[in-house]
């Protein structure tokens, strides 16, 4: 298939958060859904906003999104055949309704069951993030890719998020830290985005969806990193459940980190 304009679909994009997310931003309300996860109107009205928009320019792709119900999700993606948008419309909303500005919209589009087209837009800091398969990476329309500056995993940033991880690893992580410094943003979109502009260098997380790894794996990639899961895994895989996440901004540094990270899997008697 012909894929859909880069360019316009960072538009899109933006004029909808422009729309929908910044004017609510600090005007919030939230509700819980049923797994206990924020939802706000935000996340309804760019939801609502972008699957009209996106159906009226490509009326042949089919629209996933995460506040579906998820036998809609799974229905969707047991016809690997059918192109499909995937669509997280703010991730980070704990952080949009707490007032904290970090979070992102993140957009991909999968052809025969992989991304080949992603876009991670952060409407506070007015950067977009995107990638086309075999094309590379851009970061607001410019050339994005890492080099390998020779860094070693003792003098990296981890972008670490604690909160699905073993108990036992997240223990060893915070007693032994192999990185120089640790962060967690509250937005995976957002963590993938800036591991490929090297804002951070290796990255764990314990369980992402569909729509939290689809665009920003295939961004990192395209700007020379890599990532799998924890038990070595290909990460990408069109499916509903979570995916463990390693990944890195660059393959000499991906080598060391998961090399880290099965050595003391193995010691504390954890697969990953």
């Amino acid at each position: 298939m012909t894929l859909p304009d880069i360019g316009e679909l960072e538009t899109l994009v933006r004029q909808a958060a422009a729309g929908e997310i910044m004017p609510r931003f600090r005007r919030v309300s939230a509700d819980r859904k049923a797994d206990g996860s924020l939802l706000t109107e935000a996340d309804l009205a760019m939801d609502q906003r972008l699957q009209r928009e996106l159906q009226a320019r490509w009326p042949d792709i089919a629209f996933l999104s995460e506040e579906m119900t998820a036998a809609r999700q799974q229905a969707l993606l047991s016809r690997p055949e059918q192109p499909l948008w995937c669509l997280d419309p703010l991730d980070g909303t704990s952080n949009f309704a707490a007032g904290i500005p970090c979070f992102a919209v993140s957009l991909a589009l999968l052809v025969d069951g992989a991304p080949v087209l992603g876009i991670i837009f952060d409407p506070v800091r007015d950067e977009c993030f995107s990638a086309v398969r075999g094309a590379g990476a851009r970061h607001d329309g410019r050339p994005c890719r890492n080099s390998d500056d020779g860094r070693p995993l003792k003098g990296s940033i981890g972008v670490v998020d604690f909160k699905r991880l073993r108990p036992e690893l997240a223990a060893v992580l915070a007693a032994r830290p192999p990185y120089a410094s640790q962060r967690n943003f509250g937005s995976c979109a957002l963590e993938w985005a800036w591991l490929a502009t090297g804002r951070g260098h290796v990255h764990l997380h314990g369980g992402q969806k569909l729509w939290d790894y689809a665009a920003g794996s295939l961004i990192l990639i395209e700007a020379g990193g890599q990532c799998a899961t924890l038990a070595g895994e290909p990460l990408f895989r069109p499916a509903l459940e979570p995916r463990s996440v390693v990944s890195a901004c660059s393959p000499a540094l991906f080598a060391q980190w998961q090399a880290w990270l099965a050595e003391n899997r193995e010691g504390i008697g954890g697969k990953g």
